[in-house]
């Protein structure tokens, strides 16, 4: 029971997203939490805070607009002070120079009472690459930006 209520609540965390809502991503994450996105990217990078998180999802809703994700499989196992999530999930979104982005997402989680504490996401990142290349070659200059960190940028 318990872990068909957590899939329930991982597929609606997507659904919330793909509706433009990820704040409510950010608010799920304990107080002490890490974030990983591999890669070599502007969406690449390793956070620990809610305020760098919060920038994360700014940019990657900026780049990567109206971004719908299609839940295929939540695996979850353990117990509420120390389960795990597995998810599959395609991610498809029309790109500002006309193209379609569309790759395959796998991420894993850790929570604990009802808090994420971590999350790993791999997704094919030489597609994503790519995609983030011909936002850069449209004049999307932050889609070749270092990833964003735990770190408070300068201001300009």
């Amino acid at each position: 029971m318990y872990h068909r209520f957590v899939a329930a609540q991982v597929r609606k965390a997507f659904a919330e997203i793909s509706a433009g809502n990820w704040e409510a991503m950010v608010q799920g994450m304990a107080p002490e939490f890490t974030y990983r996105f591999y890669g070599d990217h502007a969406l690449s990078g390793e956070r620990h805070t809610h305020e760098a998180l919060r920038r994360w999802w700014r940019r990657a809703f900026r780049l990567l607009p109206d971004t719908q994700f299609t839940v295929h499989d939540v695996l979850v196992s353990g117990w509420p002070w120390d389960t795990r999530v597995a998810t599959a999930v395609t991610v498809d979104v029309g790109l500002a120079d006309g193209t379609r982005y569309q790759n395959v997402v796998h991420q894993f989680l850790r929570m604990r009472w009802g808090k994420i504490t971590e999350v790993r996401t791999l997704e094919d990142t030489a597609v994503l690459e790519r995609a983030l290349d011909r936002l850069a070659e449209a004049g999307f200059e932050e889609a070749r930006a270092a990833p964003i960190t735990d770190e408070v940028p300068a201001a300009a």
